[in-house]
């Protein structure tokens, strides 16, 4: 049996034009190599699983290329590229810096960038978790990153920009990698779902790819989980009930409950989602969200603002039509109340109840408000 290859690996990007939700990064890098502007030093600053140490990998291949495409990616033929891509190439060196973070390292380090490239343009060192670098290992690296020879270039990865030394920021080039946007992580999962033969739901896509927030390397490992789960179909309820993740349903059933002033019918689904195993706060946290996705579907011109896929989109759309905007705030105000206050209550599953009821009567409070009042006058009758 075929050794089992994880998509995050599997499907690693070998090419910039590949890279997902980065483009301004991607661009630019490009054009600097196009021009022969490279820097000496680059900093990729970011999330988890955005890109960071797979953009610095594609650029220390790019750059030695010796047949560059004419839309600047590298061709992936020629010696430098196979050595690299069979992990044999002399002149590109990864350093894990939250383990190899003492002065000797960068010493040793150091010591090899004065040996000069063997066939090839340059001499690329990617330090990857560079915050992690001691105090005294910083120092030691100062010297060299500002006055490196003509053919070295440091790529630094990491995660924790404000742990940084300022004397090493000022002596690089700064890229800060977006979080990548929950359409750009669904699309990427589907096409890689096709490749792999594999069935899927939009909206199962969707859900991992909220859950992922903005890392992709998080997205693949969950796609991978629920394949396994499933046996070869990513369905929404799989996701659902792989992730522990509360149906949209339930939030959508509540609200409608909450508008009929259905105080019997909110505190049993109350009672349903805790028996599934979920939090109180985990509950009241999705409940806010899910009214504000109602406020957001209220306006055309907030649309965009919804991450959620298009048959949970239209759901949204119905819903935000039955709900006043005053009972949406009012709610999340209640809801916020709520979620402040449950760690410290000793009955946390009141807190919720409360919270629920007190929105539950809502729609009456605000009836009440705008109903006119009738003065009757008493006259004498004679």
């Amino acid at each position: 049996m075929d050794n089992f290859i994880v998509s995050a690996r599997k499907y690693r990007p070998a090419t910039f034009e590949t890279v997902v939700g980065q483009q301004h990064i991607t661009n630019t890098l490009k054009n600097a190599i196009k021009n022969n502007q490279l820097a000496q030093a680059f900093l990729f600053c970011g999330p988890r699983g955005v890109g960071k140490t797979t953009c610095a990998r594609i650029l220390a291949k790019t750059i030695n290329c010796t047949n560059l495409k004419p839309n600047g990616e590298a061709c992936g033929e020629c010696a430098s590229c196979k050595a690299f891509e069979n992990g044999n190439s002399f002149n590109v060196h990864e350093l894990d810096a939250a383990s190899n973070n003492s002065v000797d390292d960068i010493r040793s380090l150091i010591e090899q960038v004065r040996i000069p490239p063997q066939a090839a343009r340059y001499k690329v060192y990617i330090i990857d978790e560079v915050h992690m670098l001691s105090q005294a290992a910083f120092n030691a690296f100062l010297k060299t990153l500002e006055e490196p020879p003509h053919y070295a270039i440091f790529i630094l990865a990491t995660t924790e920009k404000h742990k940084i030394l300022p004397t090493i920021l000022s002596r690089c080039q700064i890229f800060d990698f977006n979080r990548i946007r929950v359409e750009d992580t669904a699309n990427h999962l589907a096409s890689i779902a096709g490749k792999e033969s594999i069935g899927y739901e939009p909206d199962g896509l969707h859900i991992i790819a909220q859950k992922a927030d903005g890392g992709l390397r998080d997205a693949l490992s969950m796609f991978d989980q629920i394949v396994s789960f499933s046996g070869g179909k990513v369905t929404y309820r799989s996701v659902i009930d792989n992730l522990n993740i509360l149906d949209y349903d339930y939030y959508f059933n509540i609200t409608e409950s909450l508008l009929k002033e259905d105080t019997a019918k909110v505190l049993l689904f109350f009672d349903e989602i805790l028996s599934r195993g979920f939090d109180g706060a985990h509950f009241i946290a999705g409940l806010s969200e899910h009214f504000r996705n109602l406020l957001v579907g209220k306006d055309q011109s907030t649309l965009k603002l919804l991450e959620v896929s298009e048959g949970i989109k239209t759901k949204y759309l119905q819903q935000s039509q039955q709900a006043s905007v005053s009972f949406l705030l009012s709610a999340m105000n209640i809801a916020n109340q709520c979620d402040i206050s449950y760690k410290l209550s000793k009955n946390q599953r009141l807190q919720v109840e409360l919270a629920l009821l007190k929105m539950c009567h809502l729609p009456s409070v605000f009836n009440l408000a705008t109903t006119p009042l009738t003065v009757t006058s008493a006259t004498d009758g004679d």
